[in-house]
């Protein structure tokens, strides 16, 4: 089996645009969460969101960005990051593969085609309606940008779908499938429909009147749920050899990947679920929960996910629980869905390599069963991370965790 490595990263998310000035962010505490830049038709009240300060002008053509949905665009725009910043040759385009997570595709594509026929029934849809709200799509245009001609996969699994599309990509590496890959995800549902659908669900926080930027508070006595946000995190994986032959900078080792279904229901987690995918990533890896200098968590702030997680992490971790780092990001990005997974790891693969723990943001008063070291308001400089892990738990009870470690 080889050994994979990461080393290309890029980042568009409410707290930064690329991975420095997301990690910058992150690590002073600051909230992207605000109100929506814009209100609907239908609907004027203002909406809370992790919204990314995007401008399509700045990146496409007037006639390429009429084409791609604005899901498309910020995966296009982090991928192109990703493999600047790994200065990769494709060389052998046949074993350079896709590998790519979303929750809903292009779905301002698809709720301004509804909106459309609604309110013009005779009218027809723009003719790339299809093509600019397939799920696939942001793969598909990765793959044409960058003439990438091995697998181009999608993979949809709510908010574990850039977490397992990254560690199906390890795997294909890792067993040699490909050599190199572009893994990640996207997401981009600040909709009417999706908002409200979320809201229906009781999930999403309650906004703070005195600053809504603190509204998600996860693991706080007070949390009410999650800020849907929007985003894209990609990273190129190569096999470690031909990476360290060109002379690649390495941000770590890709060690580990635990994916598991909780068979138990649609939206109510298991602890036992998440607990074995934590289990399969370590075993992969080879690491102890004494190896683990941090998690960054999924964390969404929703009453019952936040205790689960928490007996999650003890079955998992066992007595090195209590003395792990842990902390939930989505306090300051928000959650963004099927990008979530890829964003959160780059999060913990900058903590590696920086050495400093991103707080869990607005966590004024902590909820006694969360009674972790989750690392309130404040970051935290530690020396000699090993190893990290990043967790994604998704409707419908898929699990999947990433776990990486210092390259050596």
């Amino acid at each position: 089996m080889r050994r994979v490595v990461v080393t290309g990263l890029g980042v568009l998310s409410a707290v930064g645009n690329t991975p420095a000035a997301f990690f910058e962010t992150l690590v002073a505490g600051r909230s992207g969460i605000r109100h929506l830049s814009h209100s609907f038709p239908e609907d004027a009240t203002p909406r809370l969101a992790a919204e990314v300060d995007f401008h399509p002008a700045a990146h496409f053509t007037p006639m390429r960005a009429s084409m791609l949905d604005r899901t498309t665009m910020l995966a296009l725009v982090a991928a192109r990051q990703a493999f600047a910043d790994a200065g990769i040759p494709v060389e052998q385009p046949e074993h350079f593969g896709v590998y790519w997570g979303t929750g809903a595709g292009g779905a301002n594509t698809t709720e301004e085609a509804y909106r459309g026929l609604w309110q013009n029934p005779p009218g027809r849809a723009k003719p790339a309606t299809v093509v600019m709200a397939m799920n696939n799509a942001a793969a598909s245009e990765i793959s044409l940008e960058f003439g990438l001609q091995g697998p181009s996969l999608t993979y949809s699994t709510a908010c574990s779908s850039a977490a397992v599309a990254i560690g199906e990509a390890f795997h294909a590496i890792r067993y040699g499938h490909v050599d190199s890959a572009i893994a990640g995800g996207a997401d981009a549902m600040l909709t009417l429909g999706t908002l409200k659908a979320w809201r229906a669900l009781q999930t999403v926080a309650r906004e703070d009147e005195k600053d809504p930027a603190t509204s998600c508070r996860p693991f706080a006595k007070d949390r009410s749920g999650f800020v849907i946000g929007e985003g894209a995190g990609a990273l190129i994986l190569e096999e470690a050899d031909r990476a360290t032959q060109r002379g690649a900078t390495i941000y770590a080792e890709l060690a580990g990947y635990g994916v598991s279904s909780d068979a138990q229901h649609v939206t109510k987690p298991s602890a036992a679920g998440q607990a074995r995918a934590i289990s399969n990533a370590l075993r992969e890896a080879g690491l102890t929960s004494e190896d683990i200098g941090y998690v960054n968590a999924h964390g969404t702030a929703t009453a019952v996910g936040d205790i689960v997680e928490t007996v999650a992490l003890k079955m998992a971790l066992g007595d090195g629980a209590r003395k792990v780092r842990i902390s939930s990001t989505k306090s300051m990005h928000g959650h963004l869905m099927g990008a979530t997974g890829a964003v959160e790891f780059i999060a913990a693969l900058l903590a590696l390599r920086h050495g400093v723990i991103p707080p869990t943001a607005h966590l004024f008063h902590a909820d006694p069963e969360c009674d972790l070291d989750y690392v309130p308001n404040e970051a935290r400089q530690v020396s000699g991370i090993k190893a990290v892990l990043s967790s994604s738990f998704a409707f419908g009870g898929n699990n999947a965790v990433l776990a990486a470690k210092a390259f050596t």
